[in-house]
């Protein structure tokens, strides 16, 4: 996230040319206008957003007391925890390409993958760039550098002709100093402004790789808009200020409810009082004199009272209310939302919930998974001097199933399919379908092998033995003791 202390950004300078000062300045416009959306949408996840009061309920001594209801972050979350890449295949393969994987958890994107879906999914957008790595991050291996950028230092402009990033802006910190690149299909050039001077360039690639090296995972897009929109939306948003609103009210009532408001009719001005005739401070009239009040002149005792607190169903029901509406929007279910409905959920109904928000995960797997394909094609031109090998041009990528059914039930599904021959016992898919993952399935077919050749040997081995016993006994000479004459009946 860029410091407010960066902003406004300026990247003029006479270093570019005039399409490449044009295009900077069309994606910094882009970059600054988004920035604002893309804050709020993160405030909203991390419930810290500021909540707007409607100035009746609440008295304006409490309005700086905050609640937080997290459902935008339950709502990103529960998506983006079904999406995990398990592995790539090239082609027909059977088994998953070592050399795929290696660069890929060579630059933790195992793990960094996950940053990318959730910026995706909070913002709409998430950038992965693809480079070389220079003196910092050199191991010698030559693996091409892969990182997850964020949309809020990043911009783009998309060619939907192509499904290709044209061009792309970037603004960091290096080494304290403010910074960009600008990346385009043949060069990316890294400019540099240390504090009080002009704009420098610090380096000058000519990759002539002939396309963008940033590749964009966009959330929900549309043919009208390809940057995709964030899973947090403007309704979602309203109906968490909603909730966050009805909480706070709840807390004042729980307040007020703890110490109840009292009245006194017919107590005199001494009760109010200290012996010195001063008055004292409402709290330790609450809690001391007035259980201990005189009678007046006339011998009456003053009223003592309590008003009846505020009945908290009001806000409960509408918190209910709030929670249907993000449950029919979202597909999440009710009590993931934190408020159980009248009546628990069924087996099926839970069932049902948990394929509608599978569904929603695989769509986000086939959005995601020609972006990831594409990282991995720019990563092997720059392995292999701007071209792609031909045997490499077809990348499938492997996704960790998003759902969760009970091993039993898996099991029992997968046998009986086994059992009439729809499918073989020992095909990746099969394993794939019962929960291993990629690695395990090498693992099992290495196994199997292993296994197979030690039962062929045996094989062999017995094979081999009963021909040696039998040859031995073809050459054995016949016995001599034995004066039977087989003609003669008698001698049977």
């Amino acid at each position: 996230m860029i410091d407010d202390e960066v902003l406004p950004f300026d990247l003029a300078t006479d270093l570019l040319t005039e399409d490449e000062q044009q295009t900077a300045g069309r994606l910094l416009a882009r970059m600054n206008t988004d920035l604002p959306f893309l804050r709020i949408r993160e405030l909203y996840y991390d419930g810290e957003q500021r909540m707007n009061h409607l100035g009746i309920a609440v008295p304006r001594e409490l309005e700086k007391l905050r609640t937080a209801a997290g459902w935008p972050g339950v709502v990103v979350d529960t998506i983006d925890e079904r999406l995990e890449v398990a592995g790539f295949r090239v082609g027909s393969a059977a088994s998953t390409d070592d050399d795929l994987w290696d660069i890929w958890t060579a630059n933790r994107m195992d793990f960094e993958s996950g940053l990318a879906h959730l910026d995706a999914l909070m913002f709409g957008r998430a950038f992965i760039m693809v480079g070389t790595r220079d003196a910092d991050t050199d191991d010698g291996s030559g693996t091409p550098l892969i990182t997850v950028e964020s949309p809020q230092n990043m911009a783009a402009t998309y060619d939907a002709a192509s499904r290709q990033v044209t061009a792309a802006l970037q603004r960091y910190r290096f080494y304290g100093a403010e910074s960009a690149a600008l990346y385009l299909p043949e060069v990316t050039i890294q400019l540099i402004r240390p504090e009080g001077e002009d704009w420098q360039i610090r380096d000058r690639d000519e990759h002539g790789l002939g396309r963008c090296p940033v590749v964009m995972l966009a959330n929900r897009s549309r043919s009208s808009d390809r940057y995709g929109k964030s899973e947090i939306t403007p309704e979602l948003m309203s109906w968490t200020d909603a909730a966050c609103r009805t909480l706070l009210r709840m807390e004042i009532g729980a307040e007020f409810f703890s110490s109840p408001q009292r009245y006194i009719i017919g107590a005199s001005e001494e009760a109010f009082q200290d012996p010195d005739g001063d008055p004292v401070d409402a709290w330790q009239t609450y809690i001391g004199r007035v259980l201990a009040l005189e009678r007046d002149g006339e011998g009456n005792v003053p009223a003592v009272g309590t008003f009846a607190a505020s009945d908290p169903t009001p806000h409960t029901n509408q918190l209910l209310a709030l929670t249907r509406l993000v449950s029919s929007r979202t597909g999440i279910p009710q009590n993931a939302l934190g408020f159980s409905a009248d009546n628990p959920a069924s087996a099926e109904g839970i069932l049902a919930a948990d394929a509608t928000l599978n569904r929603r995960a695989r769509r986000r797997q086939r959005a995601f998974g020609p972006e990831h394909r594409e990282v991995m094609q720019l990563a092997l031109m720059i392995e292999n001097n701007g071209k792609v090998p031909a045997d490499l041009n077809k990348i499938e990528v492997l996704w960790t199933p998003p759902e969760t059914p009970t091993p039993t039930e898996t099991s029992t599904a997968i046998a009986s399919q086994i059992s009439t021959g729809s499918i073989p016992a020992t095909s990746s898919v099969t394993l794939a379908a019962l929960g291993w993952s990629p690695l395990q399935i090498e693992q099992l077919a290495a196994d199997r092998t292993k296994a197979d050749n030690a039962a062929a040997l045996q094989a062999i081995s017995a094979t081999l033995q009963q021909q040696a016993a039998a040859q031995q006994q073809a050459a054995q000479p016949p016995d001599d003791d034995d004066d039977s004459d087989p003609s003669d009946p008698d001698s049977i």
